[in-house]
């Protein structure tokens, strides 16, 4: 059983920055598409970025340009960094990994961005 852990949430002024980190029990990434996903309050839960085995990237509109993904497979983790964030990137935040198996996800991490 895989299990991811996000971590690096938190409250930060418009304008500032975060760097969101997934942590896997497993040697997982190397092999699979992940993702990040958020949820903001009474919202769907929307795909932000993915980063494929290849290491092609895919953003989210919404957040091109200012979020990047990325993947170190030697300590089984996945980042988002996230620059010039909006109010509007208020949201839990979800690391997905996608296997030929299953999906999985970790719990979430809060991000609040103040006006």
């Amino acid at each position: 059983q895989v299990q991811l852990v996000e971590s690096g949430g938190g409250l930060v002024q418009a304008g500032g920055s975060l760097r969101l980190s997934c942590a896997a029990s497993g040697s997982i990434f190397g092999s699979n598409t992940a993702d990040w996903y958020r949820q903001a309050p009474g919202k769907q839960r929307e795909l932000v970025a993915q980063i494929t085995v290849s290491g092609r990237t895919n953003y989210a509109d919404s957040v091109k340009g200012r979020f990047t993904i990325s993947r170190d497979n030697a300590k089984n983790t996945v980042y988002l960094q996230m620059n010039s964030l909006k109010p509007e990137d208020t949201a839990v935040y979800y690391c997905r990994v996608v296997t030929v198996f299953t999906a999985y996800w970790g719990q979430g991490t809060q991000v609040t961005v103040s006006a």
